[in-house]
């Protein structure tokens, strides 16, 4: 199947979650051995979720964070930090298993996967790394379009791809993440677009930029913003135009994830852009994410409001890398145990007036 007919493909698969599922779940968690809304977000963790497999006894099970990997032209106008060799450094750092994800991802029991979307430099045939390599990096969008059509199609393919095979796997949690230099940049600019904020507003540190550094990135924005004006209408080309391939590649698996109706967790601003982009090509997309963490690029909190939805936590993070989602897949993790596993007053033999009075 080509890239495009599996984009075209994909999008009629995906359908709107029945709100009459969410109701139910909610009756039920009035049937709990607890008072009504006492374990709070993790009561709409566990509903929404019901909804998604429509279902009251359903099970996350495999949960798999997928990294997807890409380098920047943009770097080209000194936005980055560090360079751009950097991108596979860390990206065989993954594969050794001494980054940050890799331990998150080992502590709560989480498979993870990577894979090469766009990366400048070629790696050798590693059997852990995915390489789906579209093109050495991404063009820069100061000057010229980023992708083709056709790059931008394949990049999104990836990304559907990965989330069909983790459904065929049997993987019922899903989360996503990146590695980029320079790749805040880009999300800034997808930001910018997708909400008609200005770059300044939109435009963070990052890996930690200096001021020289922030001027730069938000005169790159400014000039993306420009140069592309007349063509930054639909979702599709705002990819095209300012990129990246990883960034396609995250929109890809949450309209995968959507498509084959499982739960998917974004991460922090980068793969949130990914995220806003696929809800910006099929709205019911949003029914499926949720967001694991707020990130301190101040970008995010506008994607999040895009997308509808309120981070499931707030440790000051932004590292990327989907670190942030490894660390909410437990927190859906429990709240679907509790949901599916406690008792009911009725099973326990417990007076739930009693209860409702005990919480006064």
């Amino acid at each position: 199947m080509t890239s495009n007919s599996l984009f075209t493909e994909t999008l009629p698969r995906i359908q709107a979650v029945d709100g009459s599922w969410r109701q139910r779940a909610e009756a039920r968690q009035l049937e709990l051995t607890k008072p009504p809304g006492s374990l709070g977000r993790l009561e709409e963790i566990a509903n929404r979720c019901a909804a998604i497999f429509e279902s009251l006894s359903f099970a996350v099970t495999r949960p798999r964070i997928v990294v997807f990997a890409a380098d920047h032209g943009v770097c080209a106008e000194g936005v980055n930090l560090f360079p751009q060799a950097v991108t596979a450094q860390m990206v065989l750092n993954f594969l050794s298993h001494g980054a940050a994800i890799n331990c998150l991802a080992r502590a709560g029991g989480i498979e993870l996967k990577m894979v090469d979307v766009g990366m400048a430099s070629s790696l050798p045939a590693i059997d852990a790394l995915i390489q789906r390599r579209v093109a050495p990096g991404t063009r820069n969008f100061c000057v010229e379009p980023a992708m083709t059509e056709a790059e931008t199609l394949a990049a999104i393919g990836v990304g559907i791809e990965m989330a069909n095979q983790a459904a065929a796997d049997g993987c019922t949690l899903l989360g996503f993440g990146e590695m980029g230099i320079g790749n805040t940049t880009t999300a800034s600019a997808l930001t910018a677009a997708l909400t008609g904020l200005d770059a300044a507003t939109v435009t963070g540190r990052g890996a930690g930029a200096d001021e020289v550094i922030m001027a730069r990135k938000i005169g790159a924005v400014e000039r993306a913003l420009a140069v592309h004006a007349e063509r930054l209408s639909s979702p599709l080309n705002m990819l095209v135009c300012i990129g990246g391939l990883e960034i396609g590649a995250m929109c890809g698996f949450c309209l995968g994830a959507a498509a084959n109706r499982l739960p998917v967790l974004t991460d922090g601003f980068i793969a949130t852009s990914g995220a806003a982009l696929a809800v910006k090509m099929h709205p019911a997309v949003r029914d499926y994410l949720f967001a694991a963490h707020s990130s301190i690029e101040p970008g995010h909190k506008h994607l999040l409001a895009l997308i509808g939805q309120r981070p499931l936590l707030d440790l000051q993070m932004r590292l990327g890398e989907g670190t942030g989602a490894a660390l909410a897949m437990k927190l859906v993790e429990a709240a679907v145990s509790a949901f599916t596993r406690m008792a009911t007053f009725t099973s326990a033999g417990v007076s739930g007036a009693e209860i409702a009075a005990g919480s006064q």
